[in-house]
């Protein structure tokens, strides 16, 4: 189910899907998580975010566009067409409808005004470009690009030290030509966007990991990115995906976010949540549940 919330004040929050994975194995995604430890949590019982013949998990890959008064924000830019990503077959050398399924929501490329990149792994910055006569070049060109500064260090330094390691090739041809384009602007982890919408630090998943918090009149939403990949690590938010690079931090960030947005008006919107994809969190006697 697509996102589509009107909040407060003429703001929109929608999402444009580029892929849907329908069968992923838990011990893909969950560090050490045995499928009997899934199988005790209510979550497993969702037919929205597992397969309940198969057992196995549900997700997306989207992107989330903020339109506000102030101009339209595009959130992490998903996997990309015809990027080389040997890796993972449903990644590499896509060829997808995601700029059509924008066009469906009435913006085209020129209409966004900013681009944010939760952080830097490859589904998350793939459509910051497009191949054009064999050079990628940037999709958004009247966007600014923002980019978490803790987060450009990092691959900064991947880049430089370990030219093969696995997401050096998404710094090449999703962000590097972007700086290039003097697209790019290189923010501070708790960057004001625009009035309502902001980043904030959100460290463990990578070292510059943020997410996107909007306010309008009495509502809000926190667009998460990877700090959850599952609805399920809302239930145990102890349980990190096998992606997060720094596993302790990440439990924290993980619990301090659900914590700050327990049992309020707050929309809960994650980066691969499939059905619902945007939901309420509660919390009892220290125990975390979503609706």
């Amino acid at each position: 189910m697509a996102v589509n919330l009107q909040l407060p004040n003429d703001v929109t929050i929608q999402s444009v899907q580029e892929l849907a994975w329908n069968d992923v194995a838990i011990d893909f995604l969950l560090h050490q998580v045995v499928a009997e430890e899934f199988a005790a949590t209510a979550t497993a019982l969702d037919p929205r975010f597992v397969n309940q013949t198969t057992g196995k998990l549900l997700m997306s890959f989207h992107s989330l566009v903020v339109r506000t008064p102030h101009g339209n924000v595009l959130i992490d830019t998903c996997i990309g067409n015809d990027k080389e990503r040997p890796l993972i077959e449903a990644w590499h050398r896509q060829s997808t409808p995601y700029l059509q399924r924008l066009g469906q929501l009435g913006l085209a490329p020129v209409d966004i005004d900013f681009v944010c990149c939760t952080h830097f792994h490859a589904d998350h910055v793939g459509w910051n470009t497009r191949l054009e006569n064999g050079v990628w070049v940037p999709t958004f060109p009247n966007a600014r690009y923002l980019f978490a500064e803790p987060e450009v260090r990092y691959w900064e330094q991947v880049h430089r030290d370990n030219p093969q390691h696995i997401f050096t090739q998404s710094w090449n041809d999703s962000i590097s030509p972007v700086i290039e384009a003097q697209l790019a602007d290189i923010v501070q982890p708790d960057h004001e966007v625009m009035p309502g919408i902001c980043l904030q630090p959100a460290f463990g998943h990578s070292p510059g990991n943020v997410v996107v918090a909007v306010e309008a009149g009495d509502q809000r939403a926190m667009l998460s990115g990877d700090v959850m990949h599952h609805p399920v690590q809302i239930e145990r938010p102890e349980w990190c995906s096998v992606f997060d690079q720094d596993r302790s931090q990440a439990r924290l960030t993980r619990t301090e976010l659900l914590q700050s947005i327990a049992n309020d008006h707050t929309y809960l919107i994650g980066a691969h949540f499939a059905g619902p994809t945007a939901l309420r969190v509660a919390e009892q006697n220290g125990r975390f549940s979503y609706r």
